[in-house]
């Protein structure tokens, strides 16, 4: 409920506060007093746009501030939902304007103008002349019917089955959108398992692979460098000479020359025996030569790998390791890929069950719709007829609809005021009169279902006088045993049946205009009932007002 406002300089208020307290509230005052000020600040606070013709003039800045009590779970899950901490179950709203801009504080936290807009529908409900924020909206007319239905348990399992349905939908039809790109990975994936499987790699096999290879080529080497060597030794089969021949016959020269020089015995000594050392080594050369054997298959099966090693590199991982992981993964994967394919059957199967259970559960959410329907077309005929609107017809349209989270009804207030008309949309009323009964008597049908705590009606007594202004008035006080009802009024029979009143006053000083706000004891109404009464007070009319007050 709405607990205070505090104003400042906004039109000609200079500074006020007004404390609201529950149950029945009426604003009275003589015309340009300020009431309507109430009103626009109250809608400041709620979000509306407001013009800087608002501001005090003479004034850079105004603000309005705005203290709600027991505001409704909706609103707090709001705030929650954009960071705004609330406290028992309270919030504080402060709306600053200036001359090129304005802001919102909601419990001393910045927020910008669409929360405010958010929340504000189920903070106060305004009607005015030419306005109601939820009951002239189509779309929250299912609230309504859903609150005096008691639906709150039949729409929550509704909503689960079609969320799960919903589910189900989407992830088959992504299956399906997916089916091609799917087999094709699964057909990637076969493939590079396959092929790192046949090859078996081993952790270190790259480097033993390696020091293999060069062994078969240092052996290569060797083999290649002897027989050369050997070749050089032993000469080119008849035709040359090797040095080995052509030494040893060097060293029978020298030996020659032993027997006629004693000086050269030490050197045909050496000659001789190196000629030995040649053929030893000679022989040797020969022995490793014949027994040399290089396995061609073996080595070109050892370049093979190598080769694909090299290949697997920049496909599957640098290491053996990194390859061995890619396999593990793509098995991970490609068991996905399956378990995926088996729920898409499974799901395929379960997405019909899950329609007909949604299309089932809706069917019982639409019924009892339309027996709450019947129940609040029948009894705001009844409220109608009793505020002097005999011939009112009142009708609920509940067609078919997609499936929503809301069920699959289009539920929408049809009225007719006169004989003979057909049945329109609630939102073409134009009549000010009509409506201001119209949604005083839809308020009261709803006035234990509704969310709203806090009604406001701005003038609701346009166009009503005489027998139809002391029923509206009745009906007031009837709503507001359940909700907080502030009335904006010009008429004694509404006045006179408040819990609190609270008259607005004009007052002139240092020849400016200022509007102050203050609550009447049973004398102040007594005079304020007088002065609405006739256009001056008097014993009459004072003492027709206080029969008001006493009846």
């Amino acid at each position: 409920m709405l607990d205070s406002l505090h104003i400042e300089n906004i039109a000609v208020i200079e500074k006020t506060d007004v404390e609201f307290s529950q149950g029945f509230t009426v604003l009275t005052g003589e015309t340009g007093a300020g009431k309507s000020i109430i009103i626009d600040s109250i809608n400041a606070v709620l979000g509306e746009r407001t013009s800087k013709e608002l501001i005090r003039t003479g004034c850079d800045n105004a603000s309005v501030t705005a203290v709600f009590s027991y505001v409704p779970k909706k609103v707090l899950e709001i705030l929650d939902g954009y960071g705004i901490k609330t406290e028992n179950n309270a919030i504080i709203i402060t709306k600053k304007l200036s001359e090129t801009k304005s802001s919102c504080k909601i419990n001393g936290q910045n927020a910008p103008a669409f929360v405010l807009k958010e929340i504000a529908p189920y903070l106060i409900d305004i009607h005015g002349q030419h306005d109601s924020q939820m009951l002239l909206n189509p779309d929250m007319h299912y609230v309504y019917i859903d609150l005096l239905a008691k639906n709150s348990d039949i729409l929550e399992d509704y909503r689960q089955a079609f969320s799960k349905m919903l589910k189900t939908r989407k992830s088959v039809k992504k299956h399906e959108q997916e089916k091609e790109e799917t087999e094709r990975r699964k057909e990637i994936l076969g493939y590079q398992i396959n092929e790192l499987e046949s090859f078996d790699i081993k952790i270190g096999e790259i480097d033993e692979l390696k020091q293999k290879r060069e062994e078969f080529l240092n052996a290569k080497k060797i083999a290649d460098s002897l027989s050369l060597a050997n070749r050089y030794l032993s000469g080119d089969n008849d035709e040359a000479q090797g040095a080995a021949d052509l030494f040893s016959a060097a060293a029978d020269e020298i030996l020659k020359t032993a027997e006629f020089s004693k000086d050269l015995s030490e050197t045909a000594d050496k000659a001789d025996s190196l000629r030995y050392e040649i053929e030893d080594i000679k022989q040797t050369i020969e022995d490793y030569l014949e027994n040399f054997q290089v396995d061609e298959n073996e080595f070109e099966l050892i370049e093979s790998r190598l080769d694909s090693y090299i290949s697997f590199k920049s496909k599957y991982g640098e290491t053996e390791q990194q390859m061995l992981d890619f396999l593990q993964n793509a098995k991970s994967e490609l068991a996905g890929l399956e378990i995926l394919g088996e729920n898409a059957i499974i799901e395929q199967e379960l997405l019909p069950k899950q329609i007909e259970e949604v299309k089932e559960k809706g069917r019982i959410l639409t019924e009892s719709r339309k027996k709450a329907a019947k129940f609040f077309a029948a009894n705001t005929c009844e409220q109608l007829k009793y505020l002097d609107m005999p011939d009112v017809k009142i009708d609920v349209s509940i067609e078919k609809c997609p499936y929503s989270s809301l069920g699959a009804d289009k539920v929408e207030f049809l009225i007719s005021t006169n004989p003979g008309e057909p049945l329109k949309p609630l939102s073409k009323i134009a009549s000010g009169g009509e409506m201001s009964r119209i949604m005083l008597s839809i308020k009261n049908v709803l006035s234990n279902a509704d969310i709203v705590p806090t009604l406001i009606f701005d003038e609701i007594d346009t166009g009503i006088s005489g027998s139809a202004a002391a029923k509206v008035a009745y009906k007031l006080k009837a709503v507001s045993s359940g909700k907080q009802v502030i009335c904006v009024t010009h008429l004694a029979q509404i006045a006179a049946k408040a819990d609190t009143h609270l008259k607005i006053e004009k007052l002139i000083s240092g020849g400016r205009a200022f509007t102050n706000v203050r609550t009447l004891d049973f004398e102040g109404k007594k005079r304020e009932l007088a002065r609405i009464i006739g256009s001056a007070v008097t014993p009459a009319s004072l003492a027709a007002a206080e029969e008001m007050l006493n009846n």
